[in-house]
Parts: structure tokens; sequence; C-alpha cells
């Protein structure tokens, strides 16, 4: 039998208080798994980088003027329950994300989410869009205040009646939910009443394996016109403690970034939001999805 790797989640850290809030969430939810933690500082998060013309050396003097910030990530480290590490950035640019994937093979990175008036949802969203196109990797947004528990013991996958496919960095987000093994409500939101895509939309879960030997999932449907407000109401609804969103191209989740559907979910939710990076499945894979589920529901 395959021996599970131990979890790892990259956590961006500083000293404000959604940043903390996002490591000690992390530490819980990693204890819950035998997991570990990096806590990342980075002293800006761009898309652009400032030493381009200037040289290395310039980046490594920022980083040598910093020893009293790693001084006290270190003593923040050595008192969570999970073993840490630190490591400074002075840019967290797309590339110096990829690498520290490469590196440490995290499950996740950890964000904390930043008051409404220190950022606007857009600007939130704007930074984990381009955070998740450069590491394919799930995105968990914890709020300042959440009262959720951790580890969640009730998780919301919100989905539509589309099956799509999920890439193999995704397999630690399988392991987690399979350690964890909480209750799943896969919530399929539609302006009209809809069983058959509500059996629909479980059934693509499934189908991806992220539900994979998971003893208690159930479907829900919510009739609401604005899926935010649907999911919302989920939320309260089943007692979630953790909300999965699936970003592709496609179905009313689609372009997750880019719609108001999910600058509302990451603004209003109460408890963490964890963004799934999903792929659309080819033509023969689509076809086999949907006769499969045509099976299942005649």
């Amino acid at each position: 039998m395959k021996t599970a790797r131990k979890l790892s989640f990259i956590v961006l850290t500083s000293f404000y208080p959604e940043a903390q809030r996002a490591v000690l969430y992390a530490d819980e939810l990693a204890g819950g798994v035998d997991g570990r933690l990096l806590l990342l500082h980075a002293n800006r998060i761009s898309f652009f980088d400032p030493y381009i013309f200037t040289g290395e050396s310039w980046r490594r003097q920022e980083l040598a003027d910093e020893p009293g910030i790693k001084a006290m990530l270190a003593h923040l480290a050595a008192h969570l329950h999970t073993p840490a590490t630190v490591e400074l950035v002075t840019d967290l640019l797309p590339t110096a994300a990829q690498a520290l994937t490469r590196q440490h093979n995290p499950a996740l990175f950890v964000v904390g989410r930043p008051a409404d008036e220190a950022a606007t949802p857009d600007q939130v969203s704007l930074m984990l869009l381009e955070l998740l196109r450069a590491v394919q990797l799930p995105l968990l947004l914890v709020p300042q205040r959440t009262a959720a528990a951790t580890p969640p013991r009730r998780v919301l996958i919100a989905a539509d009646s589309e099956p799509f496919v999920l890439p193999a960095a995704i397999d630690g987000v399988k392991q987690l939910l399979h350690q964890l093994a909480p209750h799943v409500t896969i919530v399929h939101v539609s302006g009209i009443e809809d069983d058959e895509n509500c059996a629909r939309a479980k059934h693509a879960v499934e189908l991806s394996g992220l539900t994979t030997d998971l003893p208690d999932v159930e479907p829900r449907g919510y009739q609401y016109s604005r899926p935010a407000d649907g999911i919302l109401a989920a939320i309260n609804d089943v007692g979630a403690d953790l909300v999965v969103l699936l970003t592709r191209q496609r179905s009313y989740l689609g372009e997750l970034f880019h719609h108001s559907v999910t600058a509302e979910v990451l603004r209003r939710s109460p408890v963490p939001v964890l963004a799934v990076p999903a792929a659309e499945p080819t033509a023969g894979q689509r076809r086999q999805a949907h006769h499969a589920a045509d099976n299942m529901l005649a």
C-alpha cells in the first residue's frame, strides 16, 4: 500500500491580525493531520519584480536588513503545535511561488482575509487569481474572525452539474479530506428547483475523486437567482466549517475570480474558503461522465 505523504501548508505570514489568524488556523489544521508548516514572509505580493533592472545584490541586501523579522517569525514558529520553518522573500512573484511549490510540495497555500477597509474584494481576488495561476494549487482564505471548527467537521462543496477533472497537484486536498473524514455537503444553486442537476453535481464531484472513500456525502439544492446568496445560505444551513469552490473556465462558477459571486463569497463567508483549480475534461471524458450520470439517474 502506498504510504500517504506528510502534508505541508505554506502560510503567508505577517504581524497583522489577518495573517496571525491564518497562521493559527493553519497550525490547528495541520495538527489534525500530522502535517507541517512553512511560514512565508513577503515584503510585497506583486506581479512585477522591482529588482529586474538593479540586480540580485540589491534583493539580497534587502533581506539582510531584516534579521529582526526572521527572529520574530522563528519565535512564532517555535510556539506552534505543528513543526514549522520560516522563509523570507522580498517579493512573492509568480516565479517565486512556483519555486516554493517545487521545493516544498505543499498541499495548499493559506492566506488571511484582510478586513474590508484594508483591501477591497476585487483586490483580494486579483491577488489570489495570480497566485493560483502561478502555482496551480489550492488557496485557503481564512477570515480574521472565523468561528469555524478546526479541523473542519462539516465541509461544503459548491458545484454545478458539469464534469471536471482535477490535476495531480490536488492530491494533497484529496488526502486532507480523506484524513479529516468530514461530513460533506455538495451544494448546487439554481434559479429553479432542479433535482436532476443537483444529482449530477454530486456525481461530477464524486467522479473527480475529490470525495473518494468519504463515508458521509450528501447533495443539497438551493433555489436562488444569485449563486453567491445560495452558497452563503447553505453555509449557515448546514453549519459548514469550510467551503470548497472549484475554479475553472466554464460553469456558473466559471472564470471564478472575475465574477461578483466569488467576490461576495470571499468577502462575506464566515468560514474559510478553499479555492481549488479544476480543468475541463476532454471530449471523451465528458461523454463518459454524461453517460455514467445518465445511467445513474435512469
